[in-house]
């Protein structure tokens, strides 16, 4: 990959090259690199982990994708191709002023960080399994890694690696579903007939009107709002419509990736309850990841319950099971998966500090050469931050769980904005108040868990998974109201 990085290197001369590849990269190579992106370590090993310790709720989050990259080729693509900034969030300040925008950049760039933090948490756990290596020695090495290739090679170094992740990702995971396979009695049917048998592959309760646990409707409803938010607002993903060669290439590389990531998402998702049939089957042989559980947290092991230990069992059975002579594939497949999500959010948080804060606040006119100097520095500071960010994650139970929540307070603001901008004729004080009022409620939503007991009442009802839902409806719902009441008022006046 650092190769990779030295031989894209040469072209890379100017800041629209380090940033979209100066619009060269044909549409299948994006939607590659799209699904290599959302192909990340939390689905490599948070995904099987999940479908371990409880059913396949969420894989409706996948199901959810088609709907919003249905909205995002028809509408999100031609907004940003046309309005010709290569930032997401240039458009907010156009739309409601230098708040907005510094606002949704803030939003993003948390985001980012918490996203590449939990991805060098999910590749040290599994290496650390591998290779009995220090979690922070091996986040430390695979950062600097990923820093140096993207640093040199810039966006077209990003696209071209993650093709060649994408590819060994997937085929990483069908050797391990296929080793896994093989260690069954039975096979297959010892899988459907032990997963059936305990419910694991449940997508959770139908209850459409539950929306205090990870019902079907409640994980759709984040699914659908988080791809919204990925496909529309997401500088990783907008920066990607600039780099495609013409307007409906990038509407393509977006049901590219959807094609590629739903199936691949279902195969992880079974490897999870493949392995809990696999435990079934072998009882003796995951104890020892019970002890060390037991032992990390100071309880007994059967106190545990497989959800307790869900994120270590894949890292396990890669090194008990898998033979060495496919020991490499798998190493290489974990850390693609690291390393094509990481690479990006790099090079787009470098972006937005570039054309979001640097020539917004510091220096509107720099020069070729110094755009590139701020270009090579906030990236390799991105990156270092994000290895603090995973470094201050161990410990965390569930990957997945974490940064589904994560994301979800992150995100629900820049989404309700950018939605009130784009569909409404509000005003900037309105979308101020509106903003006020869903910052607020994402606030509540997320922290009001911690209050003391005596204060249960003022405990938000609702999932983790809707705060995203709930905040960026709150945001556009007042805006539209707001927006509503005073064309009333100047119409009678």
């Amino acid at each position: 990959m650092i190769l990779v990085g030295l031989w894209f290197s040469r072209k890379n001369k100017s800041a629209a090259q380090f940033t979209t590849a100066s619009g060269s990269i044909p549409g299948w190579a994006l939607g590659l690199s799209l699904y290599a992106t959302f192909l990340s370590s939390n689905t490599f090993l948070g995904v099987p982990g999940k479908s371990f310790g409880s059913n396949w709720n969420a894989l409706v989050f996948s199901l959810s994708m088609p709907l919003a990259a249905f909205i995002a080729a028809k509408y999100f693509v031609p907004f940003y191709r046309h309005s010709g900034e290569v930032s997401a969030y240039t458009h907010l300040e156009h739309r409601f002023g230098p708040w907005a925008r510094t606002y949704a950049m803030v939003c993003f760039i948390l985001t980012q960080l918490a996203r590449m933090g939990s991805i060098f948490f999910g590749v040290a756990l599994a290496l650390q399994a591998l290779t009995g290596l220090d979690m922070r020695t091996i986040m430390a090495v695979t950062g600097v890694c990923i820093i140096v290739y993207t640093v040199l090679g810039g966006m077209e170094a990003v696209i071209w690696t993650e093709v060649m992740q994408g590819v060994v990702k997937t085929v990483g995971a069908l050797v391990i579903l296929g080793l896994v396979i093989v260690g069954m009695k039975d096979g297959v049917s010892d899988i459907f007939r032990i997963g059936m048998a305990d419910g694991k592959f449940s997508m959770g309760s139908f209850n459409p009107l539950d929306f205090g646990s990870s019902t079907f409707w409640v994980v759709f409803l984040y699914g659908f709002f988080m791809n919204l938010n990925n496909f529309g607002m997401d500088q990783n993903y907008v920066q990607r419509y600039h780099a495609a060669r013409s307007e409906k290439e990038a509407s393509r590389s977006i049901w590219l990736c959807v094609y590629w990531y739903v199936p691949v998402s279902i195969v992880f998702f079974f490897i999870g309850t493949a392995l809990y049939a696999y435990a079934q089957q072998h009882p003796e042989a995951i104890l020892a990841v019970k002890q060390q559980v037991a032992t990390e947290r100071h309880v007994s092991v059967e106190s545990l319950v497989p959800a307790d230990y869900g994120d270590k069992v894949l890292p396990w059975f890669m090194v008990e099971k898998v033979p060495k002579g496919l020991m490499g594939l798998i190493v290489a497949a974990i850390l693609s998966a690291a390393m094509s999500t990481v690479s990006s959010g790099m090079n787009s948080s470098a972006t937005v500090f570039l054309k979001d804060i640097y020539q917004r606040y510091i220096n509107p006119s720099p020069s070729p050469k110094k755009e590139m100097r701020v270009l090579y520095i906030a990236t390799t500071i991105s990156g270092l931050l994000a290895i603090i960010f995973g470094i201050a994650m161990i410990g965390v139970q569930s990957i997945l769980d974490m940064w589904w929540e994560l994301s979800g307070i992150f995100a629900g603001g820049m989404l309700g904005l950018f939605l009130l901008g784009l569909v409404s004729k509000t005003k900037n004080a309105t979308a101020v108040t509106a903003t006020l009022v869903g910052v607020a409620v994402i606030i509540w939503m997320s922290l009001s868990k911690y209050l003391p007991a005596t204060w249960e009442q003022f405990r938000s009802p609702m999932h983790v998974h809707m705060v995203i839902v709930v905040g960026t409806l709150s945001i556009f719902l007042v805006g539209m109201v707001l927006t509503r009441i005073k064309q009333l008022k100047t119409s009678k006046s």
